[in-house]
């Protein structure tokens, strides 16, 4: 019997927290002895051990993730405005104020919004046809109906050979 969403199959289970027994065993050797194992493992990394070195430093100081990033792009407010912030984002690339990674995930942004910008537009644009279309414009509609109606006679006409009615 499949298990209701939201719903675990064991209530009884293990508590949201609860820590793994080999987590909290090793916690236990090491309790009280941090200390005298960092003091180690930097003097290891002073006399020139890389691994140790490489350990140090990814605790003091952690690979950097995100930064902020300070770039003027103009407010988005059009597709022109779009090839600008391309052009500002390129550039800042190109003088090395921009990472590769950091120049794509702007480019993405940028990109997001100008879909945003011509679904917008689209939506506009179809509103508008509807409620053109919407309107009881009776007479322009039979106008256009007997053209074609009219239209469709002289076609048919031009290629009956007499065998057909």
């Amino acid at each position: 019997m499949p298990f209701e969403k939201g719903q675990s199959g064991n209530p009884a289970g293990r508590p949201p927290g609860a820590r793994n027994k080999a987590t909290v065993m090793a916690e236990l050797l090491l309790h009280g002895e941090a200390e005298a194992m960092t003091r180690l493992a930097i003097e290891r990394a002073k006399a020139g051990d890389m691994a140790a070195l490489r350990m140090c430093l990814d605790r003091l100081l952690p690979r950097c993730r995100d930064r902020t990033i300070e770039l003027e792009l103009p407010q988005l407010t059009s597709a022109a405005d779009a090839a600008s912030a391309m052009a500002a984002i390129t550039a800042a690339l190109a003088v090395g104020d921009l990472t590769a990674a950091e120049a794509g995930e702007l480019a993405g942004l940028v990109d997001r919004f100008v879909r945003v910008l011509e679904t917008t537009v689209l939506e506009q644009r179809v509103v508008r046809l509807e409620r053109d279309t919407a309107r009881p414009d009776a007479d322009r509609r039979d106008q256009a109906d007997q053209a074609r109606n009219h239209d469709r006679r002289h076609v048919s006409d031009e290629y009956n050979f007499g065998d057909a009615p």
